[in-house]
């Protein structure tokens, strides 16, 4: 496992790996360690602990070195390989030759240092290895998040199978300034493929990378590897969203999903095993520098530690591993699921679902190694009713299949209690089921139309929503971060996502909950992009009003359909019940005047001030062929 840091549930973030790790950075390394490596004896100066990481990303072993000084009275007992700390006062008496600052702000340690070091002293530090200032949102602080707003996206045009990243540009949204994209497509070795950069001048216009047009634009074979994005400009946050979506020349593959959640992780979870005409390929991914040694990345049945196999494979930096799950763990099979030993060698990786000549692609998510079971979630219902809520949509039933896994995603997380509730779109329980008290190692699927059958409450809908919920007449062990995998099948077409539990819709407040993607909690508002589909497909969003006490009795949702420059064509009202849904096409809410007006690159942005709503997107076609996910806000 890396021993970095890249993120903190309290913190956020971590802008310093990033900085570390960036492919401009890894470039520039390779000049410093050269220089380093030719030097007779170096000094390292680490005063923040920040070494140790750069050994992780990098091999310094070629770099011979006598002595290791650090800043902070804690630090005198560490060390740094077999060199003790010294305190940097000491460092005159060495009468250095060369230098390596472990920080970006040398001129501040060298006024504060510079009198310890003789005149000939040759000084280096990560300084060498920043990437050009015209980058850095904020100049002055090289290390704020703003200034390393990245993201991977898997990226692939071989064979038939094309991707295409769908985003809009919020960042001047929030900045009144225009930003630009820097692209970095990377093959499966690691390999850079093409480096370009994108305007991106006009609040709200269309963001869109797709795999065609830069396999023509550069001339290129065919590819299937990772596309890094750097942001240039970036404000409001430093996450880079966005939708992805896979396609091919034949139909026959159409999946969405989104950002890969820029924080490498030690695991991951929610990988479903394939079903025994299926193979499921994860996607992994290196985000770093280094390469991922063999043994580093493992797979393991859901709380079966013990039978953890590992990949005995090297994947260079930044290059990309189809790892098939049954060769790894071949007696699985759906239900069952699988924990993902990562290292924090990459960062949320996708897995692709093949089956025959389809193929269809979702996510894991991050497990928590942090969480531990809350008491007190038990005892709040009379302040939060519900309380954390799981609503995910019930696919019109005639039509759709829709099936629910419950999915452990905190490594301290040994059983879970869950119910799971049924609504019409109006918003009224037609039907319950209670899965009792789970235990990590086997959660069962459930067949969510099977469940309709039973139900003896007879409405006019024909589709809804679920709502995985705690039970906690089944048992007390509740965390708050409860998940479940989603899939939906019509006719002989899938799609699947996952997602976690939120509070939603009440006037208290606990802990973070609930929360919006901007300010403090309680969080009561929604904010959320719809983009447009492939050529030949129409937009299909399914909206959920989940409520964990009672709140307004519908929703005041505007659906505002914007041109590629980033102009409103059309606005239209949505009212939704509270606890219903609303399944609905882009076609059939704006007139196909105005939506041929808001020309190739439309998209929708969901707002609504009154209350906060999930919602899940997709795109569909005239054979019924479908992609769907969760959405996302900026």
């Amino acid at each position: 496992m890396l021993n970095i840091n890249t993120f903190s549930n309290t913190r956020g973030g971590s802008s310093f790996f990033k900085a570390l790790g960036h492919p401009l950075a890894a470039e520039k390394m390779k000049t410093l360690l050269e220089n380093l490596q030719n030097k007779e004896a170096v000094l390292f100066y680490d005063p923040y602990d920040w070494l140790l990481p750069l050994s992780e990303l990098y091999d310094l072993t070629g770099v011979k070195s006598d002595g290791y000084y650090v800043q902070r009275y804690e630090d005198f007992q560490k060390s740094f390989g077999k060199l003790k700390a010294q305190p940097i006062t000491e460092i005159q008496s060495n009468n250095p030759e060369t230098l390596f600052i472990a920080d970006f702000m040398s001129e501040t340690h060298l006024s504060q240092i510079g009198h310890l070091l003789p005149d000939t002293c040759q000084v280096y530090s990560f300084d060498d290895l920043r990437i050009p200032e015209d980058f850095l949102t904020s100049p002055k602080d090289y290390l704020s998040p703003l200034n390393f707003a990245t993201n991977f996206a898997f990226f692939r045009d071989q064979k038939g199978l094309h991707t295409r990243l769908f985003t809009a540009n919020y960042w001047t949204s929030y900045s009144g300034k225009p930003a630009r994209a820097w692209l970095n497509l990377l093959d499966e070795n690691g390999q850079v493929l093409a480096t370009w950069q994108e305007n991106l001048d006009t609040a709200g216009g269309s963001f869109i990378v797709d795999s065609q047009d830069v396999k023509k634009r550069f001339n290129l074979p065919d590819f299937c590897g990772q596309l890094f994005i750097h942001i240039i400009g970036s404000a409001g946050h430093d996450v880079v969203k966005y939708a992805l979506d896979t396609y091919s020349d034949d139909g026959e593959t159409l999946s969405c999903t989104h950002d890969a959640n820029a924080w490498p992780a030690d695991y991951y979870a929610g990988l479903p095993a394939p079903r025994k005409d299926e193979q499921i390929i994860l996607w992994v991914q290196n985000s770093h520098p280094c390469p991922i040694p063999p043994g580093a990345v493992g797979l393991n049945p859901m709380g079966r530690d013990s039978e953890r196999v590992f990949l005995e494979e090297k994947i260079p930096p930044f290059g990309s591993y189809p790892l098939d799950v049954s060769a790894l763990l071949p007696t699985l099979h759906w239900p069952q699921q699988i924990e993902v030993f990562a290292g924090k060698h990459f960062v949320r990786p996708r897995y692709e679902v093949v089956r025959g000549n389809k193929r269809r692609i979702a996510h894991a998510n991050v497990e928590r190694t942090d969480l531990k079971p809350d008491p007190l979630l038990k005892s709040l219902s009379p302040y939060f009713g519900k309380g954390f809520i799981l609503p995910a949509p019930i696919l019109p039933w005639q039509e759709w299949q829709s099936e629910a896994l419950p999915t452990p995603m905190a490594r301290d997380e040994i059983t879970m209690p869950i119910a799971l509730l049924v609504y019409d779109s109006e918003g009224q329980e037609i039907a319950e089921h209670r899965f009792g008290l789970l235990k990590r190692e086997d959660c069962p699927a459930l067949i969510v139309n099977k469940v309709l059958e039973k139900s003896t409450v007879m409405t006019n809908a024909h589709y809804g929503h679920m709502e995985m919920v705690y039970d906690f007449e089944a048992g007390d062990e509740a965390n708050g971060w409860l998940h479940g995998l989603f899939r939906y099948e019509n006719k002989d077409h899938q799609a699947e996502t996952i997602f976690g539990a939120h509070m939603f819709n009440t006037a208290l407040a606990y802990k973070d909950q609930p929360f919006s993607y901007r300010g403090r909690p309680p969080g009561l508002t929604t904010r959320l992009f719809l983009s447009s589909g492939i050529k030949g497909t129409d937009t299909i969003c399914h909206l959920i009003y989940p409520a964990s006490t009672t709140w307004h009795k519908t929703s005041s949702t505007d659906l505002s359909l914007y041109s590629s420059d980033g102009q409103i064509i059309e606005k239209k009202r949505l009212e939704i019940p509270c606890g219903g849904s609303r399944f609905w096409r882009v076609s059939h809410i704006f007139s196909s005047q105005h939506i041929q007006e808001a020309g190739p690159g439309h998209y929708v942005i969901i707002r609504d001030t009154t209350c906060r709503l999930f919602g899940y997107h997709g795109v569909i076609d005239e054979k019924g062929r479908f992609s769907l996910d969760h959405m996302f806000g900026f």
